[in-house]
């Protein structure tokens, strides 16, 4: 199995150090982790100007040293994307070699982080609508080997919003699985959903069938996890979610080329 979406120091919302995860990882039988910090561009966020590349790199040389006849390591980002800061996202990734970017929309579109206040004044059409406009805006960039929890604001929605059915948005998702199709995009099953509200995977089944039906096979599976004991969690329930939909592999990145290993043999 492959836990592609995993937090260092390096994140300033994790203090588990890279060596601890690699131990966790090995232990639950991975074969491959892509440790992908946040790099944040948006002023207010908690993590930006935290990441220090060198530090980073120099960090994951080492596990490699330690870890690397067990466990293949991947230098990974989950770079924060929206239209704002675009230029600045598109230098971060040019200038920094990686084997694996995901990109992820954290922020609304006036710059408001995605938590539950930012519902007070929205529904879930307020919400979904210009969120899913920047999703289709980070693919059309071509910056990122896969998108992260595309529906992300279903884990932050309060009940008062309304009742969350993924396929109200089937339009959007559509119009942003179609492009991802043409690009050979991946995007990301991000497990941390299913051991915390909205306790399903972000995505879900329904938008993973949306996908398979129009023809997708593309997808990565991460944790994202900040501590050792949610290394892989999700991971067996995933992938039977992800053969019952209709996907029959996951992505495997190495220097950014991706190949395709079978579900079946990961289960």
């Amino acid at each position: 199995m492959f836990d592609y979406h995993v937090h260092t120091t390096q994140s300033a919302d994790c203090s588990t150090p890279i060596l601890a995860s690699c131990a966790a990882a090995v232990e639950r039988g991975l074969s491959e982790i892509a440790f992908t910090d946040h790099i944040e561009h948006e002023p207010a966020d908690m993590s930006y100007g935290f990441f220090n590349y060198d530090t980073y790199m120099a960090n994951l040389q080492h596990a490699r040293s330690v870890f690397g006849d067990r466990l293949v390591i991947l230098a990974g980002a989950e770079v924060d994307f929206n239209r704002r800061i675009a230029s600045e996202v598109r230098d971060f990734v040019e200038a920094h070699e990686f084997d694996f970017v995901i990109g992820s929309v954290h922020y609304g579109e006036e710059g408001q982080i995605i938590f539950p206040e930012y519902f007070d004044t929205r529904d879930l059409e307020d919400v979904f609508v210009p969120y899913y406009e920047e999703i289709r805006a980070a693919v059309e960039t071509g910056l990122f080997d896969t998108i992260g929890h595309i529906d992300l604001p279903k884990r932050y929605a309060p009940g008062a919003a309304g009742a969350y059915d993924p396929l109200r948005f089937e339009d959007e998702l559509t119009s942003i699985f179609e492009l991802m199709i043409r690009q050979e995009m991946s995007f990301e099953i991000n497990t941390s959903g299913i051991r915390q509200a909205p306790r399903t995977s972000m995505p879900g089944p329904q938008i993973v069938s949306l996908y398979a039906r129009l023809g997708g096979r593309l997808v990565t599976v991460g944790s994202d996890s900040h501590v050792p004991d949610t290394i892989g969690a999700g991971f067996p329930q995933t992938l039977r979610m992800l053969e019952l939909c209709g996907i029959d592999s996951v992505s495997s990145f190495r220097r950014r080329q991706r190949s395709q290993v079978p579900v079946v043999s990961l289960l």
